[in-house]
């Protein structure tokens, strides 16, 4: 056990191999004991949280939700969170490291409007992850429901007790988050686990996070960022109406782009530390934010994020670093990796 995300989590439960083939090509159940829920409340809670983040609210149509981006007026990342609509309430969902430093921004904005901010108790609901390529195919085994979208959310019963699905984004899988009683999460662990489920620790699921290109607020994105530069434009909604920050990505948008770009990255030699420099003759050209070394069946891997200067990225030239005394190269991947 270590801390992860906020909270205290597995690091691992099987072999690495084995948990990463289970994310790949299976499916894993997993700890998600570090997200938190906020129920957003008010008489003008859509106009509201509309102008705090970077997505669609007013327009999301009921069961679906949305990732957002939380920015400053100066347009730079305060957090990432994901907006979920249910008939018509609203509910933020976000990382538990995030939790404080997020509610206390957004409420700072919180002034002369008909909103509340609440937060539901992690000791009284709890959720579990459920990833991998055959989710679904567990899912059903289990009697809840499968969603053929991600983004999309339903409410079920597990052996009585009332639980709420909500399958998120993914790259290389299915992503689910089964939220449940957390006196009822040890059940529904073992049921997952006996419809097939591999259990896994958040060390495999930060490598799968990895080799899917998605970042990670704190990691991969941090304060100093804009919008742009972090490439996840599946946050950003352009037609939206006004909002914190707008102003500043919109310029970036009209008037040219900016001049780095997080990409995900594939490395022929050492895992190098977060924050390692990379190089294009000997001139620094960008450095890596994460990376991880994934065990495969046909050999081990090295994949990373990395943000990478435009000029070095338009040169196409190799990019090489040192870890330790040892050098390697990387290269900028499209799309994700077969793994």
């Amino acid at each position: 056990m270590a801390a992860y995300r906020g909270a205290i989590s597995p690091v691992e439960l099987d072999v690495r191999a084995g948990e990463i083939e289970a994310l790949a090509h299976g499916a894993a159940v997993h700890d998600l004991g570090w997200l938190r829920r906020v129920a957003v409340r008010g008489e003008d809670r859509f106009r509201w949280l509309s102008g705090m983040v970077t997505n669609t609210v007013k327009d999301l149509p009921p069961g679906t939700g949305a990732w957002n981006l939380v920015l400053n007026a100066q347009g730079r990342i305060q957090g990432d969170l994901t907006v979920w609509r249910d008939a018509d309430n609203l509910e933020l969902e976000m990382a538990a490291d995030q939790y404080d430093r997020l509610i206390a921004h957004l409420d700072h904005f919180i002034i002369m409007d008909d909103v509340e901010l609440a937060g539901v108790n992690p000791v009284e609901e709890t959720a579990l992850g459920l990833t991998g390529p055959k989710a679904g195919e567990i899912l059903g085994r289990v009697g809840l429901p499968v969603l053929s979208e991600p983004l999309t959310q339903a409410h079920a019963e597990f052996e009585g007790t009332p639980v709420l699905v909500r399958r998120g984004y993914g790259v290389l899988a299915e992503h689910y988050a089964i939220w449940i009683p957390a006196a009822k999460v040890g059940g529904l662990w073992q049921a997952l686990a006996a419809a097939g489920a591999q259990p896994v620790g958040f060390a495999a699921l930060e490598a799968f996070r990895i080799a899917e290109g998605i970042p990670a607020y704190g990691i991969d994105m941090v304060e100093r960022d804009l919008p742009q530069e972090t490439s996840q434009m599946r946050a950003l909604h352009f037609s939206k109406g006004c909002y914190l920050g707008q102003e500043i990505v919109e310029r970036i948008r009209s008037r040219g782009n900016v001049h780095r770009h997080l990409r995900s990255l594939e490395l022929e030699g050492p895992l190098p530390d977060p924050g390692t420099k990379l190089t294009v003759d000997g001139v620094e050209a960008g450095h890596i934010t994460s990376g991880a070394e994934l065990p495969l069946p046909g050999g081990a891997r090295v994949l990373a994020l990395g943000m990478i200067r435009a000029e070095a990225e338009l040169r196409n030239l190799p990019l090489t670093y040192a870890a330790g005394e040892r050098t390697g190269s990387a290269r900028v991947i499209s799309g994700a990796p077969q793994l």
